[in-house]
């Protein structure tokens, strides 16, 4: 532990490298150092690496890549051990495996464990979401008895950023209602705020995807949609496993000149800067990033109606909801975003309001310094 009187150590602990749990946990290490705490992370160096040690924060680079990568897992929990932190954050579910299995070593040390999201297998149990992988006989075993064994061993706290995957946690992971605490992601409306986007005309629609390019993002979805409404364009920034299978489809759809494949960016409020509106089609989610960055850009969202996007986006007031998989329900809120432009920014005017109202990284800190039962001054 630190020196009596010396900022309390906060530890975000990650193993992955890119996505909005990443996002995440270097937001709130850069905002926890901001308001005077010692913030350290510990995971693989990615895009966010800079942005931390810039702001302060101290960058532990430690890659444990799989389950099976003992060394790395090891090296993982050794640095862990060395840090002795007064509270340690996991952020991803290999991160949140290893810190709980060590938590009864660390005297001392509060553990909290966010769950981020629900394995893809299982996220059918979350309301209004759809199952987005075939379910195995070990994903009970693993996802829900294994999750409620290591959370009592453990004795962490847990974080949901939705309401929706906090009721997962306790109906069926079985965890206790006192030990699952909602805290919505928060997002940084000074880096995502309005640009000057010009008139706005019918007829014309320019839409951000971002994500990772795995089946649970619904991109069958987005291609079927496309292919059903004239005058919008895509900018799709990601990558991942479904890569070529999205630009298979395109192609034979014709659709590869209206869909604008950006890679992974590092900059997101850049691709949100030259679009219209973001267009969300995933099969679930539980609080998304990506949306609170949209809102917080000023842009409209059209987002399926899956795990705890209603709780955040409002249908018609900051955006339109969908059922999840319904391409046909896409494509016609597409058409209503494209021919009435003074509805679109006024939804996009309402989703900054919403940011700033509830879901600002401030918002978020605030929750977690109570959780994490550290005095920090606010920073704003």
């Amino acid at each position: 532990m630190g020196a009596p009187g010396a900022p309390r150590r906060v530890v975000q602990v990650l193993t992955q490298q890119h996505g909005g749990p990443v996002d995440h946990a270097v937001d709130v290490a850069v905002g926890l150092a901001g308001r005077g705490v010692d913030s350290h992370v510990v995971g693989p160096t990615g895009p966010g690496t800079a942005r931390a040690e810039r702001a302060g924060v101290v960058w532990h680079p430690v890659a444990a890549t799989s389950k099976r990568d003992l060394p790395g897992l090891v090296r993982l929990a050794g640095q862990l051990r060395r840090l002795r932190p007064d509270v340690l954050h996991l952020q991803d579910r290999r991160a949140g495996w290893v810190g709980r299995a060590l938590a009864p070593a660390l005297r001392g040390t509060r553990v909290v464990y966010t769950l981020h999201g629900v394995p893809d297998a299982l996220s059918d149990l979350v309301d209004g979401n759809r199952r987005a992988a075939d379910r195995r006989r070990r994903d009970r075993l693993y996802y829900l008895h294994g999750e409620r064994w290591i959370t009592r061993w453990s004795g962490a706290e847990v974080v949901s950023p939705s309401a929706a995957v906090a009721t997962y946690a306790v109906e069926h992971v079985g965890l206790a209602p006192a030990r699952v605490h909602v805290v919505p992601n928060g997002v940084d409306h000074l880096r995502f705020r309005p640009g000057d986007r010009g008139p706005a005309r019918p007829g014309e629609l320019v839409v951000a995807w971002i994500g990772s390019l795995e089946p649970v993002k619904g991109l069958d979805v987005l291609v079927d949609a496309l292919a059903g409404v004239e005058g919008v364009r895509v900018l799709l920034a990601g990558d991942g496993p479904s890569r070529d299978v999205l630009v298979a489809r395109l192609d034979a759809a014709g659709l590869a000149d209206r869909v604008e494949l950006l890679g992974r960016v590092a900059r997101p409020e850049e691709v949100l800067g030259r679009a219209d509106a973001l267009l969300l089609t995933s099969l679930a989610e539980s609080c998304p990033m990506v949306l609170l960055q949209a809102m917080a850009a000023g842009l409209p969202a059209l987002a399926t109606a899956v795990g705890g996007v209603p709780e955040v986006l409002r249908e018609g007031r900051e955006g339109l909801l969908v059922p999840a998989g319904d391409a046909a329900r896409v494509a016609a809120a597409l058409c209503v975003l494209r021919d009435d432009p003074v509805r679109r920014r006024a939804m996009g005017d309402a989703a900054r309001e919403r940011v700033l109202a509830a879901y600002t990284l401030e918002h978020c800190l605030d929750r977690l310094g109570a959780l994490y039962d550290l005095e920090v001054p606010c920073a704003c």
